[in-house]
């Protein structure tokens, strides 16, 4: 067994979910919640098939977005690991309804920082082992940093 990290490529900072499913039929169902949740959401996901064909599968709305799904899909190529990038929303619009998605069993990471992925590779393929989200903490917030915090909020919407 060998430990490998794969970069998530994302040059626009977009938000992403990485997760873990466990059925072909993941990337129809992810793509129906998707716009069942978000209206005119534009999104695409990609899914690692784990078994018969093992081929990467995928779906969207958006084809920058799917082309972005499959490149990451096809880096990890880790069995029933799904990928689905966003454009114009955040992973907090739809990340409870993937979970309730019957095939989807872990989130990994909902995220637009820099990803890397922890995976191990074995003779019979890949498989995650965690993420590295973002950075290391730089130190403890202030009531200044509160504030801002706060404000941001506000400003994007998410509280009045």
């Amino acid at each position: 067994m060998e430990l490998i990290s794969v970069t998530i490529e994302n040059p626009e900072d977009l938000n992403f979910i990485l997760g873990h499913s466990h059925f072909i039929k993941t990337v129809e169902d992810i793509h129906e919640a998707i716009v069942c949740t978000v209206p005119n959401a534009k999104f695409g996901v990609a899914f690692c098939e784990a078994s018969g064909e093992c081929l990467i599968r995928h779906s969207g709305t958006d084809e920058q977005m799917v082309a972005f799904a499959k490149k990451n899909a096809q880096a990890l190529s880790a069995g029933h690991t799904f990928i689905i990038f966003m454009k114009d929303m955040f992973p907090v619009n739809i990340v409870n309804t993937i979970q309730a998605v019957p095939e989807v069993v872990r989130i990994h990471c909902a995220t637009a920082n820099p990803t890397q992925v922890i995976m191990a590779q074995t003779d019979q393929g890949r498989g995650i082992l965690g993420v590295v989200d973002g950075f290391s903490s730089k130190g403890v917030e202030t009531q200044e940093d509160i504030k801002k915090r706060k404000d941001l909020l506000r400003v994007i919407g998410y509280k009045l």
